[in-house]
């Protein structure tokens, strides 16, 4: 009897401690039990003034963006007011129009042309950009020749220095080439910008794709170029997308080079746009139209964005884990 009662005992003791513990020590929660899983009071703390902080950082992002809308809607006689509005309730298109079919200045272009200008630099920049920093990142990537730390290190280098330290000599050069004012000449010096962060890019990608890869596909029966662009290819296409995205946007944006190298009828959109806005109509700064014309600069690179904003974040995240 008695050792009935003490085989009890002992098994029972388990489950009294778990429900009341010995004295004086603290209770532990099972593991997945609902108040191991509740989050403590720190850390909700610090997650509300994370999220807090992170809010205050996208809004403050945003606000110029929507601030650069409501202006370009808003009449000219409500912008500059002591009352600002923060909803264009009286809402109008007339400052677009006025953007659009205005010349920047008396003998300079409008913005249908620069338009037309900064798309066609922009895109003959996209595609020498990428083919020949595809082409120079597969030869750093896959070849091993005598020079290559040094050529990897030189491309590092020059993507430091800065363009507005080279305009003179840049300057220098286009007029020697007599390639001033033309669209081949702003092309030129925006592909050599961006050609060095380019290739950087670009040899994190191809080096992430094994060789092996190829050569299983030539054991299978492809030739060494057939493996490449049915093996290789697909597999480096969400890095090319990346990359061009970046020299899209860089090229666009691109406001030093051009103004320094370009004048006249053949403005791209960012010097057009510094031309419009020192152009007084009245004695004042037609701001409602400048809203307008910066609105209608932004469009195209949203747009763009937003069809490949997908690969973009992948194509980015694998080509930052790749040495």
């Amino acid at each position: 009897m008695s050792t009935q009662v003490t085989t009890a005992t002992q098994v029972g003791t388990v489950g009294v401690d778990e429900v009341l513990g010995e004295p004086g020590s603290p209770k532990t929660p099972k593991p997945g039990s609902l108040h191991a899983r509740r989050p403590s009071r720190r850390r909700v703390v610090v997650r509300t003034l994370l999220n807090s902080a992170a809010a205050i950082v996208f809004g403050m992002s945003v606000f110029p963006v929507y601030w650069m809308v409501n202006m370009s809607l808003t009449p000219n006689s409500d912008i500059i007011t002591r009352e600002p509005s923060f909803l264009p309730f009286d809402a109008t298109l007339q400052n677009y129009v006025t953007a659009w079919t205005r010349e920047a200045a008396p003998g300079q272009t409008d913005f249908p042309h620069a338009l037309m200008t900064s798309l066609t630099v922009t895109a003959g920049v996209l595609v020498a950009t990428l083919l020949f920093a595809f082409l120079a990142s597969i030869a750093v990537a896959r070849f091993h020749f005598k020079g290559r730390r040094g050529f990897i290190i030189s491309v590092l280098i020059v993507q430091m220095i800065p363009g507005e330290a080279m305009m003179f000599t840049i300057y220098g050069m286009i007029d020697d080439w007599q390639l001033m004012n033309t669209l081949l000449g702003l092309g030129i010096v925006y592909t050599a910008a961006v050609i060095p962060f380019t290739i950087w890019t670009l040899r994190g990608f191809v080096a992430g794709v094994p060789a092996d890869l190829e050569e299983a596909a030539m054991i299978d029966g492809c030739t060494k170029s057939q493996a490449f662009w049915k093996v290789t290819f697909p597999l480096l296409a969400p890095g090319l997308i990346s990359t061009g995205i970046f020299a899209f946007i860089q090229s666009w944006n691109e406001f030093t080079m051009a103004l320094l190298l370009m004048s006249g009828y053949n403005l791209p959109l960012m010097p057009w746009l510094n031309a419009f806005q020192s152009s007084s109509v009245g004695g004042s700064v037609d701001w409602g139209a400048v809203m307008a014309g910066s609105t209608l600069i932004a469009i195209p690179v949203m747009i763009f964005f937003l069809i490949v904003q997908g690969k973009m974040t992948g194509g980015l995240v694998a080509g930052a884990v790749k040495g």
